[in-house]
């Protein structure tokens, strides 16, 4: 067997620039591939972690039909007593999970004594809040980032702040109907000015959740949602699925569910960007493949053609032919090796590079975004085997034509 691949790398080498230019065609899909794997999924993991750690959390537990009407708050499908009990003893015993903040979300009319709107509200506790998601305070484009909020401030949305012109300290009136329907107000300090985002949460503002009891009225623990940050977003589907398990199994005295899980793909709109992206991904691997089948197959088809020859002699003197598939086929497979290691190694210092010349960039309102790309070798390792293997398979038809040619034939070909 090692004869073979002497003599197909020798064959190769006797044809250096039609194996170098069908290299670099290889070369070049490696690199197209590898560099748009590793860009693509930079950009999706940075939006994603955006998302996620600015605003969603990884997974949100709800009372059973909370989403479906989340649109008008409902207050009168709050999580309660003993559900939360069981909700902070399950992510107690759940070592995936970093931290969980309990939010009571509303609507409100929102008035700095001149004009009134409405207003959506999340609130929650600060502590708890920062942890779940530590990017928030960088949405703050006005204001005292240092413990987020206290009792009696605000943090109100962009485009409330300019649509009413309220700055960071001006007192504005909260009123809001609890799920009684008693009304009541209170007066509050804007602390500081969010950052608008795309989707829900855009014109959300926040208060501290001492402040949202006082001001609906509730006596009792009592919160529309649970956030909950992983320790690892690898891990998300493993984690959701124990969790779901543990509180799925919890049911009414009616036999149904008490509690709803969703992660953050079922909440986000970014989740259908996130699934453009990935099927980008996977056309840009069809090209590869096609770019490589059709590269090789017209060498191995040349190949064959010019040494028709050469084939009738070495199957004349008694060379089987399988020897000659296999020489055919091997020959495919070190121009695949060659190009993608050649694709490879510049594909890998070309992410190297960007890493080390810190690729800034916009997205939306959000500005000097750093793209990091990078790759996992699971990555590398399906595409290069990918490429090698259509390398393999493009061959096999040449070889089988020439492993087949009756020797007289060929040697008469001139």
């Amino acid at each position: 067997m090692s004869n073979i691949f002497k003599l197909a790398a020798r064959n190769l080498f006797r044809y250096k620039r039609r194996t170098l230019l069908t290299s670099m065609l290889i070369t070049l899909g490696v690199v197209a591939v590898l560099l748009f794997i590793a860009v693509s999924g930079s950009f999706k993991a940075l939006m994603v972690g955006q998302i996620t750690d600015s605003m969603l959390g990884h997974i949100q537990i709800h009372k059973k039909g909370y989403l479906a009407s989340i649109d008008s708050l409902p207050l009168n499908r709050n999580l309660t007593g003993k559900q939360l009990d069981k909700i902070v003893q399950v992510l107690a015993e759940e070592d995936g999970v970093e931290a969980y903040s309990m939010r009571i979300r509303l609507g409100a009319m929102f008035s700095n004594f001149i004009e009134t709107t409405n207003i959506r509200l999340n609130a929650v506790t600060p502590t708890d809040e920062i942890k779940t998601a530590p990017l928030l305070s960088d949405r703050l484009l006005a204001g005292d980032k240092e413990g987020l909020i206290k009792q009696g401030e605000i943090l109100i949305p962009e485009l409330l702040a300019k649509g009413m012109k309220v700055k960071v300290g001006d007192a504005i009136v909260l009123v809001a109907n609890n799920k009684d329907g008693s009304v009541n107000g209170q007066t509050f300090v804007v602390r500081g000015i969010l950052e608008g985002i795309s989707g829900p949460g855009g014109r959300d503002g926040m208060i501290h959740i001492d402040d949202a009891k006082s001001l609906l009225r509730i006596g009792t623990a009592e919160v529309s949602e649970v956030a909950i940050r992983l320790k690892d977003i690898d891990q998300l589907p493993a984690v959701f699925a124990r969790l779901q398990k543990k509180l799925g199994s919890i049911k009414t005295q009616q036999g149904g569910a008490v509690f709803e899980m969703h992660t953050w793909e079922k909440i986000s709109p970014f989740f259908n960007i996130a699934k453009m992206i990935d099927l980008m991904t996977f056309f840009i691997k069809i090209m590869l493949v096609a770019i490589v089948l059709v590269s090789i197959m017209n060498v191995m088809v040349m190949a064959v053609y010019e040494r028709i020859n050469e084939i009738g002699t070495i199957s004349a003197i008694g060379t089987l032919p399988n020897k000659i598939l296999a020489l055919f086929i091997v020959e495919g497979l070190l121009m695949g090796i060659l190009g993608t290691t050649i694709g490879t190694v510049i594909s890998l210092v070309s992410i190297a590079i960007m890493n080390v010349t810190q690729i800034r960039f916009d997205f939306g309102r959000q500005t000097g975004l750093l793209l990091s790309p990078t790759i996992g070798v699971a990555d590398v390792v399906l595409v290069v085997a990918m490429v090698i293997a259509i390398a393999v398979i493009a061959s096999l038809q040449p070889a089988w034509k020439a492993s087949r040619m009756d020797p007289i034939t060929a040697l008469k070909h001139v």
